[in-house]
């Protein structure tokens, strides 16, 4: 039976939980045997903790039910801190740092019965300079970035759900690169207190799991929101298909589930229409990455100032950068991004979601690193709430996905939407499997 205990989805393991048929004891021992089977070959973690974590499972097991998370095995992403464990931020600046308090989204997956059986890998401070994860798909290729290990130990069944952030496209195209589901929030809907800043104005608390209803689950722990269980959806979806305005960086893999997804949606009964791209909104990528870099010369300056030397050729780039931006041009440029934010908003009047590329295409070999974010970055910027749907493959054998992007605050639609073109994408890509089992794994 423990065999295949690790590849239960969040929501089928929490529900064996709450009726008793299964221990949290038997979940975090099956979870830990997959971490030992595969971790030399992965390298998602950086810190485990195997017997707090049964112990904790048997008090758990012992006790009245704690919550809806109650005795899930669960990975947070080194960003944030934890106060049993060490918090890095992917840095060797903090190879000794052990926070006093665990971040808020910690303590609020904590309250409702999670276990944190470790942390996983980010990337050097949320940003470009890649850890040792691999793809579980293919150890050849990378898993994306920043939230590199979350994704991957998901992807690998080690865990259920993982804890990830997203300042540019750290959530989504890694999830979009592992084959799982990704969900990045509305901007501030999930407290960012305890997770290292990168950039004020868009860094947002999300994570991985197996389906959307499983990425549900815990956005209504982290969210407080219990709306976002209730992902039943009646009536025709309206669907707007936006290629983007980076749609000549989109491999063919890409563009070929772009269609096929509007075809398959179309076929089963959503209003699906193009989204036209106004021409000033040609320069978004790069607002975005201005606005991030200008940000990050402020949250990092303890580091460059005093640990210069400890930092990246890639880190130090992007602080240089962001020290050259004035704070007027900054100011302007948070304006330019609230004019186009507003033109966007105005597309919700006419669609449920949007639909767009996760990626420009499947994983990139690992040696050439994480991967671009331009196909996420406009979206961040927005702050709009986001999830990655995987259905598709490309000539590698890798995941493809899309990503369904939903109004600001709407979130609950946002997950109900993504759960019914899911449902459908998977259906007719792969009749007879459900999205974990797409992929060979190790």
């Amino acid at each position: 039976m423990s065999t295949a205990l690790n590849r239960l989805g969040a929501l089928e393991a929490a529900r064996k939980l709450q009726r008793r048929e299964l221990t949290a004891v038997q979940l975090v021992r099956a979870c830990f045997a997959r971490i030992e089977q595969r971790e030399n070959t992965i390298h998602a973690w950086t810190a485990l903790q195997k017997q707090a974590a049964l112990d904790h499972a048997a008090v758990l097991d012992g006790g009245a039910l704690r919550g809806l998370l109650h005795g899930l095995p669960i990975g947070v992403k080194d960003l944030f801190d934890t106060v049993d464990l060490p918090t890095r931020y992917g840095s060797p600046i903090y190879e000794r740092h052990r926070p006093g308090l665990d971040a808020a989204s910690v303590a609020l997956c904590r309250g409702a019965g999670a276990i944190v059986v470790g942390k996983t890998v980010t990337t050097e401070f949320a940003t470009y300079q890649a850890g040792p994860t691999r793809n579980p798909r293919n150890e050849a290729y990378t898993p994306g970035g920043s939230s590199s290990g979350s994704a991957a130990a998901v992807a690998d069944d080690m865990v259920p759900f993982a804890l990830g952030s997203q300042t540019a496209g750290s959530i989504i195209r890694p999830a979009s690169y592992c084959g799982i589901v990704g969900f990045k929030p509305t901007f501030g809907a999930v407290p960012r207190a305890g997770v290292k800043s990168l950039a004020e104005s868009l860094d947002t608390v999300g994570g991985f799991a197996r389906s959307v209803p499983d990425v549900a689950l815990f956005a209504s722990v982290m969210m407080r929101d219990p709306r976002m269980l209730d992902l039943a959806y009646e009536g025709k979806p309206r669907i707007g298909m936006c290629r983007t305005l980076q749609w000549r960086h989109a491999q063919p893999e890409t563009k070929e589930a772009f269609a096929q997804a509007a075809a398959t949606l179309s076929r089963a009964g959503a209003v699906v229409q193009e989204v036209p791209l106004p021409s000033q909104d040609c320069m978004l990528v790069q607002l975005h990455a201005d606005i991030m870099a200008f940000e990050a010369s402020q949250s990092l300056a303890y580091e460059r100032l005093e640990h210069a030397s400890q930092l990246s050729p890639k880190i130090q780039a992007v602080l240089e950068a962001g020290s050259q931006i004035t704070a007027e041009e900054h100011i302007r440029n948070l304006a330019r991004a609230e004019e186009s934010r507003a033109r966007v908003n105005g597309w919700f009047q006419d669609f449920d979601v949007v639909l767009a590329p996760s990626a420009a295409g499947e994983a990139p070999f690992a040696d050439l690193g994480t991967g671009d974010p331009q196909f996420s970055r406009a979206w961040t910027l927005f702050g709009l709430p986001c999830l990655n749907l995987p259905f598709a493959t490309g000539p590698q054998g890798l995941p493809v996905g899309l990503q369904v992007i939903g109004q600001r605050y709407d979130d609950h639609r946002a997950l109900a939407v993504a759960a019914w073109i899911h449902e459908r994408l998977l259906a007719a890509n792969a009749p007879d499997i459900g999205a974990s089992d797409m992929w060979p794994r190790g």
